[in-house]
């Protein structure tokens, strides 16, 4: 049984300007996520990107960024230099479409792996595609060698939204999960005979994972690990080896998820949100059948990232969800105690936090969206 979500209604109209007169580089030093009250971290302008969309830490701690334009970047952890990596292949750049996430494989420290995902045209339309390839750095410049697609988003469609496309690879290392949108379609979330509305997963290979909850039925369907889903912009494992999932939701009802195998969140058929231009879609409700989110927002912070926080240099924040907010303009925590979810806390950055990550040294790192573009670095205040 799940517990009942928390509906964080009105949160977005909370939200103050903290740091609205903040410098537009070096470090920004505290200020007030709302009232009087000061913001527990420091934040450290480190960089801009023109259109970042996501980033990733390599084990050395050089940091990957990719760019929707179709860019990706190498930025060296010592000296803060970056450079393109040569070798991307060639995206389809339009509205929410183009180079997406970017996730070093188990097997990197071996092999050097490193796996991606982006928008591709063809025919019948636009669809998400996962590759990966082995990131060359010795040499002059750094490029991806053996770029191989291991899976597609089926069927492609027209219009280039809710790609979603967002990665994260089992704790145990041996599968790949990927959060496949609904493509701006709807009622496809709830047709299991193909992957839009759904997370997959997958053996590394790219192929439908043993043991997932539609295996007996086979082709893509045999993919699928849960429907129901609009626009999961976030994928990541907790500490505890639990999936969740980050999810727009229409106007208002943007979600949290634990996701968790054959289960269907709905989408269309509810949501705590309404269709934009104020037709209503049912609530989520005890007995529906469908798995409601363990938090809501109404209105929209519209997630475009999540990150489960484990390490040590925000003690108390061990195992809290953090969710970069685009409309919202803030970076979210949420307190998870295993399954379910306690209070949030909203911190206005003033500007749309496109990407969320966990630093090898427990520092949490966001990447600002295009216009701002800002990398910034937090890390306790006063050196707490």
């Amino acid at each position: 049984m799940k517990s009942a979500p928390i509906v964080l209604a009105g949160i977005v109209a909370a939200l103050t300007a903290g740091c609205a007169d903040s410098a537009s580089s070096g470090a920004l030093g505290p200020a007030t996520a709302s009232g009087d009250r000061d913001w527990p971290f420091e934040v450290e302008e480190l960089d801009r990107f023109d259109e970042p969309w996501a980033m990733a830490f390599l084990p050395d701690g050089d940091l990957l960024v990719t760019e929707r334009s179709g860019v990706l970047h190498l930025r060296d952890a010592d000296s803060g230099e970056r450079v393109e990596v040569a070798g991307v292949p060639t995206v389809a750049d339009s509205g929410q479409a183009g180079l997406g996430d970017v996730l070093p494989a188990p097997s990197y420290d071996e092999d050097g792996t490193v796996y991606l995902s982006w928008a591709e045209e063809g025919d019948g339309g636009i669809g998400a595609v996962v590759g990966r390839a082995r990131l060359v750095t010795e040499g002059e410049a750094p490029r991806l060698d053996g770029l191989e697609v291991v899976w597609r988003q089926t069927p492609r469609t027209s219009g280039d939204g809710h790609l979603s496309h967002r990665l994260a690879f089992s704790p145990d290392g041996e599968h790949l999960f990927v959060s496949s949108g609904d493509r701006q379609q709807g009622d496809p979330a709830q047709d299991t005979s193909n992957t839009l509305g759904t997370i997959v997963r997958l053996t590394l290979d790219g192929d439908p994972a043993p043991g997932n909850p539609l295996a007996d039925r086979g082709g893509v369907t045999a993919e699928i690990w849960t429907w129901g889903h609009r626009n999961p912009l976030g994928l990541e494992h907790a500490p505890d080896g639990t999936l969740w999932s980050s999810e727009m939701g229409p106007e208002g009802g943007d979600e949290l998820n634990l996701v968790e195998a054959g289960s269907n969140y709905g989408w269309p058929e509810v949501s705590d949100g309404s269709d934009y231009g104020g037709g209503e879609i049912p609530d989520h409700a005890e007995g529906d059948g469908f798995a409601a989110p363990v938090a809501s927002w109404t209105p929209s912070i519209s997630p475009g990232s999540l990150m489960i926080y484990g390490g040590d240099l925000f003690a108390d924040w061990q195992g809290d969800a953090f969710l970069g907010a685009l409309s919202g303009e803030a970076l979210v925590r949420v307190d998870l105690e295993g399954t379910t979810a306690g209070e949030s806390e909203v911190f206005d950055l003033g500007e749309r936090v496109r990407a969320v990550e966990e630093a090898p040294d427990g520092a949490i790192w966001l990447l600002e969206d295009e216009g701002a573009g800002r990398l910034l670095r937090l890390t306790p205040a006063n050196g707490g």
